[in-house]
């Protein structure tokens, strides 16, 4: 007679819930107001979702080359808020 134990370790969990194109909006712009204050909000901005990417749009090429600069660090931190590995890049948009 097998255990219950012997059915449950050979059941996999998945993740079920899907993380929308809104909840990402409002981490990323969490972070970056954590990042980079009001100033930051008011110059990054995101745009659109596709593919596990960020597309965002920059006030100036100082902030383009900001965003470029931490945005694996930016990344890790979205992640980290929304419990998962969702977002693997952002891309800046002109």
């Amino acid at each position: 007679m097998k255990t219950l134990g012997s059915f449950i370790n050979k059941k996999t969990l998945r993740k079920s819930a899907v993380i929308d194109q809104q909840s990402v909006f409002y981490v990323f712009q969490i972070v970056i107001k954590e990042e980079y204050g009001r100033q930051g909000l008011e110059n990054v901005l995101p745009m659109s979702l596709k593919d596990r990417k960020v597309f965002i749009s920059a006030g100036s090429s100082f902030w383009e080359n900001e965003i470029l600069l931490k945005r694996k660090q930016i990344v890790a931190k979205i992640n980290k808020e929304l419990g998962g590995d969702e977002i693997i890049d952002i891309v800046i948009t002109v």
